[in-house]
This record gives structure tokens, C-alpha cells and sequence, in this order.
């Protein structure tokens, strides 16, 4: 309905009827309107100074009826005078004001768009579209049109200009040049009807796609263009450039990216990263790539820098290895005779107790000078970031004695009850590392001494699962874990509150224990219960059900005790040795072997001599020969058909698992390291020349 704010003076009398008619129109308007998403109309009495509104307006904007019409104080009416004016925000008052002013005077006016206040104080952004109406004097009697709400429409409007401006600051700050190529498409001459071909309408490039580059507006090439810039393309980039830019307009690759060279200003070379995406017709065909240019010669030479630094690095690496390996060949090759003659000595039976405790103070000290050997290759790959596990077959059996048998003397004191449980596992193999393997299960042991109770029980566990899978668990009787706190295990240097306990640990045991079997191909669990104790298990795929010669890698030079040499028929061992101190250590340790035949020789040209006029039942070859190298010796063997059938075992100071293994793929059928144990070299004469003799009954 009309809502007259200020009553007129002169009311003209409408009959009933055309009333009605007034309404139906007025509704019919009122529906169009608001199909067109307005929300009223307006119409000002300029004379009188009355506004009367029509449709949804004050009611979108949260008014009610009493606050757009009070007919005892008319000068309270939101919709009126200066009421109305202070509805609007305060920086568009004035501005409407004047506006209002210029239109009722017939000047230029600007759209009538202001922000008015919503009952709840938000504010909206309105339009007004009127038209100023005449009398027959041309004075201006009424300002009428439709009103609008615009918020949505200036919203997106300030949006894009925030978003135009944080794209101008970012272009401003990437200090990256920007360029427009377009293209328009012209008949092919002596083509057919529908066939065009494209050319380069217009170029564009920034004033910084010149100035990264050393030119300034003034200079010929900056007018000249993109022909200029194909000038000073590196001869030898300028294909790849035309080849990557025609791949994307032929929608060969999506995103037009292209690496290249040019000549600046002084005549130097500057390197280009240019980036850009074309945009197509309705036909699918190229019509503009823009795209930006990027100075990035500082990157390619701190990249040239850091490539040559990687060189020297690797070359500095490949030096360390070099010398880390060749000084521990030197060590060990002495170590060989010290511990060595060291064990003869033990087996001689004649000697003095004091000259027994002389020998086991050499032989002492010969382990700890081969361990030292060992932590300085370890150095190495700490240094390098990682400790590398040189993974084999290991006898778990073996394994756990030895923990346990380490870990006796702990258990007794803390008067602990230990209860070994072991299911047919003589004869299982996993593959791992015996050390680090060794180092998981005693550190599980460990924790189940320490957070133990005073006589508590601890159980050794060991069994094959149904998934071919060997488990091993250690269980004890301590406090237990409580649920709350199991799902920080395995955090580092998190001990659960156990440091308040006064039981020594840092916290990292877990943590390592974790990382090593999970690089061993294995897996950890656990389970706890608080008061009753906790329970953890690793679990190891198992590899073989038997012995075989690669578990005989793990050497002691703690039996005094001569082994046992299964073999009773005669055999001959051919030796290759250049070093006189080893030959005769062979020589030595063989005599006490009577069946055994020992031909040594110094030379590998010479063993070669023997090994094919007297073909021997076993080879044993140093690798670092004078002339001719073990690797080529052993290849000769096997190629052989006289020989190819004698097994040749290496017998090395090169120690590392690169050695062991490049020795195995060479054909090998034994790698065996300096210093020798007596222990081991049996065991390989046991397995490799046994299958063929008669064994003691």
C-alpha cells in the first residue's frame, strides 16, 4: 500500500471503484517489482516536502510500521527529513545531500548510491534511481524511481579492488617483469576455405622485462619488441624457447614454462624463467598468453656453486672411504699376525701360567685395538647422517645366550627370577644385524631389570609364529604401564614419569630399539597392565631353517681351545699370499691339522701355476696381489673347467660390507676378514670340504 509520510493539504476524492482499480494496479507494479528484485519505490514532493514510500524497503532494512509512520509526532518518521538523513552513514550525508540538490535544480548528478543503517546499526548499500518530474513552468514538482539494495554488488566490487591491489603489490615486490602476446587468425593463403593460420597481433612487455635486463624506454630494442628480445636469445636456447611456447599453443603441455639466456645491456648473459597460460576462442584456438618473466641468474649461479660444492663434497666422501678403508686394510693386515700367533700361543700347551697371562694380555689387547678399528668406520657413518645395518643370516639361538649370558650378573643382583622359554629355534636363521640385533634384545632385557620388582620374575620368550614369523618376548613382573600414558612410548627422552623414580635412563632406548628393527623388516609390540607388568615383543621373518656358511660371519677369539676339523681324508689348500707374516701364520696354525696339506705361495700368477697342474681340494686367495688381483684369479678358476668346481674362499684385510659383498658377487664361495680366527677358518673347512669326506662316527 501507499505510505504517506506527511499528510498533503489538498486530498483529492476518489470514488470507490477506481480505488479498487488504484489497488489492483498498484499490487500488479508491487509484484513486478519485486520478480526484478527491488525492494520499493519512492516519490518526493519537492514542494511540499513530503516522501512517500512503497513496497518492502524499510522492512528489509528491519523497521517496523511504527517506525516508518507516527501520525501524532510525524517528525519521528525514519522515512522523513533530517531523520532520514541521519539513517545514512555519515561520510555519504553531505554527498546526498547535494545530490538531491543538483537534480532538483536540473544539474549533472551522479547515482544516488549511499550506505543507510539497518535497525540492528549494520549498515546496507542502497541506490536510488529517480527521475525528476516538471511542471508546465519547467520548475522540478517531484523526484520519483525505485529504490535498491547494492551491498552484494559493492561488496564483490571492493573485493576485487583489495584483490587488484594485492595483485599489484605482489607483482610490485616479486620485482617480475610481465608480458601479453596476442594472436588473431587470417586465411592461409592457397589454403582451403577453412583452413587459418596464426600471427601475432600485438606484444606487450613491461617496462620491467626490459630494466631486469639493462634497457630503458628510450633504447631501439624495447621499441622494437619482441623481435628485439628474439634477438638476444642465447643462440643455443632460442630453439628450445620456440619449441616449449609451441607445444603449449598446441595444447601440447598446460602451462607454458621455459628456462633460457639473454644478452643484456652490457653484454653479458642473464638467465630468464618465463612463465604464462594462454587463453582460447569458442573455437579452442590460442588468442592471448600472458605470463611473466623472471630474473633468476643469481639462482643458476649459486646452483652452478652448489653443484661444484656437491662435486668437491663427493670427491672429499669418496677420499674419506678411500682412506678409512686403506687404513683399516693396514691395521688389520698386523693385526692378523698379532692375533693370530696370539691364539697359537694359547693352543701351545707347554706354556709357562705366566706366559699363558702374557698371552691373553696380547690377545686383549689385539680385540680392543680391532674394536677401535670398528668404532672409527662407524665415525664415519654417523658423520654421514645414518648408521648403515650390514644385515646377514643370524643364529637367533646364539643370539640370546649371549644376552643372557651378558646380562647374568644384573639379574642376580636385582635377585630377579629369569625363565627361559625357548621352541625349537636351534636352527632358526633371521636376517639381520647381529650387533644391532644383540643391542634390541638386551635393551628389552635391560628395561625389564630396572622397572622390575625386588625378586620379580622375567621370561625369555622365543617361538615360531604360524606366519613363518620368529617371535621374541620379554616379560616381567614390574609396575606395569598405564593406559593413559602407553601412547607416549616410543617418544624420545619421554620416560613416563620414571625419572622421578631414581632409576637410571635417558629416555632413547625405546626409540632406538623401535628404529632398529623396523629397519631390520621387523616388527615391535607391547602390551602392559598396571601392578602386573609389561610385556614386549619383537617379531622377524624367518629366512632358513638351518646353519649355513654365512652365519659362521660372527667370530670370537675367546676359545683358547683347538676346534674341531671334521675332515679325516687328506686335503690339499692352496694359499696365496704376498705377506710373509700371514703365510707363516697359516703355515703355523695348519700343523696342528696333519691331514691338511698347505701349499703357500706369494705370487697370484704362481698360484694360478699350481692351482691348474695339481688342482687342490680348496683355494685361498689374499685380493690385494701384486700383478694380478684376487678378483681376476677367481674368475679364472671358475671359468676354468679343470678348476671351476674347487671352492676359493677370500681372505681379506678389506673389512667393509661393500668389500664382503663385492666379493660374494665375484664368485667367492667364502669371505673371510683379517684378523683370521682359527675358530671360523675351520668351520669353512668343515662346510666346504666336508660334503665329499667321511665324518667321524
Amino acid at each position: 500500500m501507499l505510505q504517506k509520510i506527511f499528510k498533503p493539504k489538498n486530498t483529492t476524492l476518489i470514488a470507490s471503484n477506481d480505488i479498487s482499480q488504484v489497488n489492483v494496479e498498484m499490487d500488479r507494479y508491487d509484484r513486478i517489482f519485486q520478480g526484478s528484485r527491488g525492494y520499493g519505490f519512492v516519490d518526493f514532493d519537492v514542494s511540499a516536502k513530503q516522501a512517500y514510500w512503497h513496497g518492502g524497503f524499510w522492512k528489509h532494512l528491519g523497521y517496523e510500521d511504527s517506525d516508518i509512520y507516527n501520525k501524532d509526532e510525524p517528525s519521528k518518521n525514519i522515512s522523513a527529513g533530517r531523520s532520514f538523513i541521519k539513517l545514512l552513514h555519515r561520510d555519504d550525508r553531505a554527498k546526498f545531500v547535494v545530490s538531491i540538490l543538483r537534480l532538483i535544480r536540473k544539474l549533472p548528478t551522479e547515482d544516488f548510491i549511499f550506505r543507510i543503517a539497518r535497525k540492528d546499526g549494520h549498515y546496507v548499500w542502497i541506490e536510488l534511481r529517480l527521475d525528476a518530474l516538471c511542471n508546465p513552468l519547467g520548475k522540478v514538482t517531484h523526484l520519483s524511481g525505485v529504490v535498491i539494495d547494492v551491498t552484494a554488488l559493492k561488496e564483490t566490487e571492493y573485493a576485487l579492488k583489495m584483490s587488484e591491489a594485492r595483485h599489484e603489490r605482489i607483482i610490485q615486490s616479486s620485482n617480475d617483469g610481465i608480458w601479453e602476446w596476442a594472436t588473431k587468425w587470417r586465411k592461409k593463403k592457397g589454403g582451403g576455405p577453412d583452413e587459418y593460420e596464426r600471427v601475432w597481433s600485438s606484444e606487450q612487455f613491461s617496462s620491467r622485462c626490459w630494466e631486469m635486463i639493462g634497457f630503458s624506454e628510450d633504447d631501439d630494442e624495447v621499441k622494437e619488441g619482441m623481435s628485439a628480445w628474439r634477438r638476444l636469445i642465447h643462440p643455443e636456447d632460442l630453439n628450445r624457447f620456440e619449441k616449449v611456447l609451441d607445444d603449449h599453443l598446441h595444447k601440447r603441455s598446460t602451462v607454458y614454462e621455459s628456462e633460457y639466456r639473454v644478452r643484456n645491456k652490457q653484454g653479458e648473459w642473464c638467465w630468464i624463467l618465463c612463465r604464462g597460460m594462454m587463453e582460447c576462442d569458442d573455437q579452442g584456438r590460442p588468442m592471448t598468453i600472458s605470463g611473466t618473466n623472471m630474473d633468476i641468474t643469481a639462482l643458476k649461479l649459486a646452483e652452478k656453486r652448489v653443484l661444484k660444492a656437491k662435486e668437491e663434497a663427493e670427491k672429499a666422501s669418496q677420499a674419506k672411504s678411500e682412506f678409512l678403508s686403506s687404513m683399516s686394510h693396514e691395521l688389520r693386515t698386523p693385526l692378523n699376525a698379532i692375533l693370530g700367533f696370539a691364539q697359537l700361543l694359547e693352543l701351545n700347551e707347554n706354556l709357562t701360567q705366566e706366559q699363558q697371562s702374557n698371552t691373553r694380555e696380547i690377545k686383549a689387547a689385539g680385540k680392543h685395538l680391532l674394536e677401535l678399528v670398528g668404532d672409527v668406520l662407524d665415525l664415519a657413518k654417523i658423520e654421514a647422517g645414518h648408521l648403515a645395518l650390514n644385515l646377514e643370516r643370524v643364529p637367533l639361538s646364539r643370539t640370546l645366550n649371549e644376552c643372557v649370558a651378558l646380562l647374568k650378573a644384573q639379574i642376580d643382583k636385582r635377585k630377579l627370577n629369569l625363565k627361559v622359554l625357548f621352541d625349537n629355534i636351534d636352527s632358526i636363521l633371521i636376517f639381520a644385524d647381529p650387533i644391532r640385533l644383540k643391542q634390541v634384545v638386551l635393551n628389552l632385557m635391560g628395561n625389564a631389570i630396572k622397572y622390575n620388582k625386588t625378586e620379580g620374575d622375567i621370561y625369555l620368550k622365543a617361538c615360531v609364529t604360524e606366519q613363518n614369523h620368529v617371535r621374541v618376548s620379554v616379560k616381567d613382573t614390574g609396575y606395569g604401564i598405564s593406559r593413559e600414558r602407553q601412547i607416549e612410548l616410543f617418544q624420545p627422552f619421554n620416560r613416563l614419569g620414571a625419572e622421578r623414580s631414581g632409576i637410571e635412563g635417558s629416555g632413547i632406548g625405546l626409540v632406538i630399539t623401535k628404529q632398529l628393527v623396523e629397519q631390520m623388516q621387523g616388527t615391535i609390540g607391547y602390551s602392559s597392565e598396571p601392578g602386573v607388568g609389561s610385556e614386549f615383543w619383537v617379531e622377524f621373518p624367518v629366512v632358513n631353517s638351518s646353519l649355513s656358511k654365512d652365519t659362521m660371519k660372527h667370530r670370537t677369539f675367546n676359545d683358547p681351545h683347538k676346534p674341531e676339523l671334521k675332515i679325516t681324508e687328506h686335503k690339499k689348500i692352496l694359499y696365496v699370499e704376498d705377506n710373509p707374516a700371514s703365510l707363516k701364520l697359516m703355515q703355523k696354525m695348519l700343523e696342528y691339522f696333519p691331514n691338511l696339506d698347505l701349499t703357500a705361495v706369494g705370487l697370484g700368477v704362481q698360484g694360478l701355476y699350481v692351482a691348474r697342474s695339481d688342482i687342490p681340494d680348496l683355494v685361498i686367495l689374499d685380493l690385494n696381489l701384486p700383478g694380478i688381483s684376487g678378483y681376476e684369479i677367481v674368475d679364472i678358476l671358475k671359468q676354468d673347467p679343470r678348476t671351476k668346481h674347487v671352492p676359493v674362499v677370500a681372505l681379506s684385510a678389506n673389512a667393509l660390507a661393500s668389500d664382503i659383498e663385492k666379493g660374494k658377487a665375484a664368485g667367492f664361495d667364502h669371505y673371510l676378514t683379517k684378523p683370521l680366527n682359527l675358530n671360523e677358518l675351520i668351520d669353512v673347512f668343515n662346510d666346504l670340504l666336508g660334503s665329499s669326506t667321511n665324518t667321524p662316527q
